[in-house]
């Protein structure tokens, strides 16, 4: 029996009893028996790569360590897909409240968590400066800070790989005079520039100076009062509330962002104990804290860009499915939009999320007999409008449209760029500018191989496109669809979608 063998049947064991599964049900949900399970994990087996990626996608996690760009997804296409599909808590807010986090001297409990790249990033960030992280039942976060952290020690790579680093200025800026963070990576869409984050931070005392790939921030003195965004950004606006939350004495945030993320991080900070008013609107009044160490749980809300993938998905495959636990107040628009191209779907009665707040429905799509492309423009706003990164599904969908659909992203830099992949699939996209294109169809997709784009939207319609395209597809590299969604292979097999995983040397 080789070590290697036994150290991964030790770690297969270990995954699988955090997963709660019993041996069997691992081996019916990974298609053999239980006895085989019980060599793998006795590491009494020699393992494959493709054993081992089948092992990894029946996990939900990979067991090993190869180079991200040894990771593909093979699709045969053309086929429709069926069921239900329950979605998982937002991924967007996760990270802002793993950022939340560190404001609490107490323990925080992030329940059923997602277990995203982008997530073990900012853990590991966590885990490197003090933080200690533990994973409850394989499903809960157990977060439990250090007296001081040591900001000496930060895993520079871990947090080079994602954007949401920089939400952790306006937590660490009350502990720390001075201190130096990585600069803020996550998806290749332009320049991206941290101006709004700069200009409200400034407020609350906060100097961000950028060199050498590091942002060094000075705080002078923290004070009160109110602050303009610069912009109706997301993240800058999170910083916003994490710097406001231990500044003592209220703060008024005028023009703030109100999507979904940005109101769980308000819910979160709520139950730490900092008052605030006018959630879900554009002007925030927070009432900072002195301190906050509580014992506290928060689960996120269902992530809505989640479910606007699974509708994308039964929209190019023409499918009948459940998407269950959708949050209806961030798709309103975007379904609104569907159905007037032709989409057919009906959803149930309101019903509460697990954090009391996020509205949810069960959407069911049904079978279309056509869709037609809209006589206006498609393009992003701030919430409540169409959300900035549901905006590429159209994408695919317009390209199945008969007629001709402009779609106007403006908000990213380059990032209508990507869309011209799909033209590899047979998609007939024109890039008129970097912000605009213009999609004409109705297009059949064909089956192709494509490398991923290093940014999560676009590289998921990609690989939605490649469900509708009849014949094999392979989507090489798909880090940046694994830094968002969890399990996303094994989940659309459930809905009968005809994709594996690939390890490739």
């Amino acid at each position: 029996m080789s070590t290697n063998n036994a150290k991964i049947g030790q770690l297969i064991t270990k995954i699988r009893q955090e997963r709660g599964l019993t041996q069997a049900e691992f081996a019916r949900r990974l298609g053999t028996s239980q006895s085989a399970i019980n060599r793998i994990e006795q590491g009494k087996q020699n393992l494959s790569l493709e054993t081992i990626s089948r092992i990894s996608t029946a996990l939900g996690r990979d067991i090993v360590t190869l180079n991200p760009k040894s990771l593909s997804f093979e699709i045969n296409g053309g086929k429709e897909i069926s069921g239900e599909i329950t979605m998982k808590s937002s991924k967007n807010a996760t990270v802002a409240i793993l950022a939340g986090s560190l404001l609490n001297k107490g323990i925080t409990y992030i329940e059923k968590a997602p277990r995203i790249e982008e997530v073990f990033r900012l853990l590991e960030v966590l885990e490197s400066i003090g933080v200690q992280v533990r994973w409850v039942n394989g499903v809960d976060l157990e977060l439990k800070p250090p007296a001081k952290l040591k900001l000496e020690d930060i895993n520079v790579e871990a947090a080079k790989k994602t954007r949401s680093i920089i939400m952790f200025i306006g937590s660490i800026m009350h502990y720390e005079k001075k201190f130096q963070l990585p600069y803020a990576g996550g998806c290749h869409l332009g320049k991206r520039t941290i101006a709004a984050h700069e200009y409200v931070l400034e407020k609350f005392g906060v100097k961000i100076e950028t060199t050498d790939g590091k942002y060094t921030l000075t705080v002078n003195k923290k004070q009160p009062g109110r602050v303009t965004m610069y912009e109706m950004s997301d993240t800058a606006t999170e910083n916003a509330l994490l710097a406001a939350a231990l500044t003592e004495g209220k703060t008024v945030i005028s023009f703030a962002a109100c999507n979904y993320m940005v109101q769980d991080l308000c819910f979160f900070l709520q139950k730490l104990g900092v008052k605030i008013d006018g959630i879900g609107t554009t002007t925030l009044t927070i009432h900072g804290a002195n301190a906050i160490n509580k014992r506290v749980k928060y689960h996120s809300g269902e992530d809505p860009l989640e479910a606007m993938l699974f509708i994308t998905a039964a929209a190019v495959t023409n499918s009948k499915i459940t998407v269950k636990r959708a949050a209806i107040d961030f798709l309103e628009l975007e379904l609104l939009k569907l159905e007037k191209m032709g989409l057919r779907f009906d959803y149930s009665e309101v019903y509460p999320s697990y954090n009391g707040k996020t509205r949810l429905v069960d959407i069911t799509t049904h079978h279309h007999d056509g869709l037609t492309a809209l006589g206006d423009k498609i393009h992003p706003l701030p919430y409540p409008g169409i959300n900035i990164d549901n905006l590429p599904f159209f994408v695919p969908i317009a390209a199945l449209a008969d007629g001709e659909t402009l779609i106007h992203d403006w908000v990213f830099e380059d990032r209508a760029l990507y869309f011209t992949e799909l033209n590899k699939l047979g998609a007939k996209v024109r890039l008129l500018d970097p912000h605009r294109v213009i999609v004409d169809g109705p297009t059949k997709f064909k089956a192709t191989e494509v490398i991923c784009p290093p940014a999560l939207r676009p590289a998921t319609i990609i690989l939605v496109a490649m469900l509708a395209a009849p014949g094999r597809s392979v989507l090489r590299n798909v880090y940046s669809i694994n830094r968002g969604y969890e399990s996303l292979a094994m989940r659309l097999r459930e809905l009968g979608a005809d994709i594996n995983t690939l390890h490739e040397l």
